[in-house]
Parts: C-alpha cells; structure tokens; sequence
C-alpha cells in the first residue's frame, strides 16, 4: 500500500510541474505575438526599457544592445550565422528602448581594392542589412545608409583575422 502511495505522490508531482511549464510557454508565446519584446535572449537587453535620463542616455544604451553584422571576403549577402544577430537587432530597433530614434546604417571594408570598389561594396552591404531589417519590422523611413568603404578600419594590423574585423556593418543611433 505504501508503494502506490508514494508512486501516486510522485505522479502527483510531475503533473503539477508539467502543467506550470506549459503555461509559462504561452504566456511567452503570446508576449510575442503581441509586439510586447522582454528579455528572453539570454542578452541582458531590457526591450521594454523607457525611462532614460535625456536622450543621450537612450541613444547610448540603443547602440550598447546591437551587435556588427560581418561579411566574408568581397561579398555583401548577410551569412547565416550572422542571420540572428541582424534578428535580434532588429527586435532592439523596433523595441519601447529605441522609442522613435532613427538608425544610419554603416557599410565597412577591409582595405583590399580601390577606393571606388570598396565605397560600392560597403553601400551593398548597408543595403543588404537595411532590407533584412525592414524584413523583421523596421520602419525604413527610420533608416539611413552610408559606406564608409575602407577610411573607417577598427583593426589596422595586416592579418587575415584584422581584415574579417573591418568587413561589416556597423550602426549609428540618431534623434
């Protein structure tokens, strides 16, 4: 007898679990579909972040949250392990935090090709990642581009790994 009343007890103890972890994937399910963005990323990004000082402070912790979407060599279509950075920076452009600041996209080139060459393809890549973004919710009269080409470099050093660094879109928050 007190085998099937511990055994019962056990079961007891899985449904009740069972069922409060279900809920919890609704209610995250339908946050989402709402519009209502939280952190759930695992960033640390407070989507629903509005009470900033001035707007300095809002435009800074904007540009804290995204992230640099990189290119390969002498390409300009966002690669696929890049395709969740360009999501979750679209989640912050169209979150409460970001409220109604506009974007300039910024296109960037490591130094191999002419200048010509290199303004062309850092403008591609602002496209590419611009289009991404309006395809995830981005209003795009709130988006601006421009290409830096190669006179922008974070890395100056001539390696292999300083070039992929300079091969990327970066962003600039603006009132």
């Amino acid at each position: 007898m007190k085998k099937f009343l511990v055994l019962g007890s056990l079961a007891a103890a899985l449904l009740v679990t069972g069922c409060s972890n279900k809920s919890n994937v609704e209610s995250d399910a339908n946050a989402q579909q709402s519009g209502r963005y939280y952190n759930n990323d695992g960033s640390g990004y407070d989507y629903n972040r509005d009470n900033f000082v001035n707007l300095e402070e809002r435009i800074s912790y904007v540009e804290d949250g995204l992230r640099n979407v990189f290119f390969n060599f002498d390409q300009f279509v966002v690669r696929p392990d890049m395709q969740s950075v360009v999501e979750r920076d679209a989640r912050i452009l169209t979150s409460i935090s970001a409220g109604t600041l506009n974007v300039r996209i910024e296109g960037n080139t490591d130094e191999w090709g002419t200048d010509e060459y290199n303004y062309a393809l850092g403008l591609k890549r602002a496209v590419a990642v611009k289009n991404a973004l309006v395809a995830q919710g981005v209003e795009e009269g709130k988006t601006s581009l421009v290409s830096y080409g190669e006179s922008k470099p974070t890395c100056t050093a001539k390696t292999r790994d300083c070039w992929a660094e300079n091969r990327k879109v970066t962003f600039k928050m603006l009132p």
